[in-house]
């Protein structure tokens, strides 16, 4: 497949995407509107920035390509809590821009639930603050969350307990050195999720990038699954691109993906924001 097809995913009632352009975009996450930057929306805004700012109460100001500061336009409380359905998720403000969730990816939350039975055993890779973990704990699942920054393990059990869930098993390590350990110690897993940065630090700070490891990381998940297993795998990087990504999965699973495409929101004035490639596959 050399031609990624449009998958389109939505917001839900605590989360929308109002308006982006200009490299930036306008969320609303429950009470609160933010501005952050966007580089994918280099197209114009559906409305003026003099109205985005009138209706957001926090803006995300870049100083370096990797820090920033946050603007408070209009009184708010920070931190914050949102809701996706019966799951609660804390969220802040960050030096980089990020506040705490990615809502391009309750398109796999839903399919985590409505895919994995109770008992089965998830592995959450690169997991960040925990969402996929805490859908698939919802479940009844058995599930291994790993992430090799501290304060993010930290933030995720933050999110467990406002959820009223527990028992997720917590990693502080290099997912893809976790992965090879947990091949040499024999143990399946019945889905695993990876959201690989496009650069990372390992736990004891050691660079990484993903063009680097794509391959690696994509034949470790085949390894660990159980037969009828399911790899989500959601790339967001201008050195991955989508077939080449597309052969390496379609080469260690020895069959074509179920969904493969690019994942794409609509924003309230019908814009359309790009959020990197996304590929589901079962293990046959």
């Amino acid at each position: 497949m050399s031609k990624a097809k449009k998958i389109f995913t939505e917001g839900w009632e605590d989360y929308s995407l109002i308006d982006a352009g200009g490299g930036k975009k306008l969320e609303r996450w429950g009470k609160v509107i933010t501005i952050r930057p966007e580089r994918q929306a280099y197209f114009h805004s559906g409305l003026p920035f003099a109205e985005w700012k009138v209706l957001a109460h926090l803006e995300f100001e870049e100083i370096s390509t990797t820090k920033g500061k946050w603007k408070v336009l209009k009184p708010t409380t920070v931190p914050w809590s949102i809701n996706y359905q019966d799951l609660c998720f804390l969220l802040n403000t960050t030096p980089f821009k990020h506040i705490g969730l990615f809502p391009e990816q309750s398109t796999n939350w839903a399919f985590i639930r409505e895919n994995l039975k109770e008992n089965q055993k998830i592995l959450n890779l690169f997991a960040y603050t925990g969402a996929s973990s805490l859908a698939g704990k919802s479940i009844g699942a058995e599930v291994v969350h790993v992430d090799s920054l501290k304060q993010l393990i930290d933030w995720s059990s933050q999110n467990m307990k406002s959820s009223k869930l527990d028992g997720i098993k917590w990693v502080c390590e290099d997912a893809l050195k976790f992965a090879n350990r947990e091949l040499k110690r024999g143990h399946k897993y019945d889905l695993i999720q990876m959201d690989p940065p496009a650069f990372g630090r390992g736990a004891k700070g050691e660079k990484w990038f993903l063009e680097q490891k794509i391959e690696e990381l994509i034949e470790t998940a085949f390894q660990l699954l159980n037969k009828d297993g399911w790899l989500i795998l959601n790339t967001y990087s201008p050195k991955v691109n989508f077939a080449s990504t597309y052969q390496k999965v379609k080469n260690a699973f020895r069959s074509e993906c179920e969904t493969a495409g690019e994942l794409w929101m609509k924003t309230g004035t019908d814009k359309e924001l790009y959020y990197g490639d996304i590929f589901r596959i079962q293990k046959k």
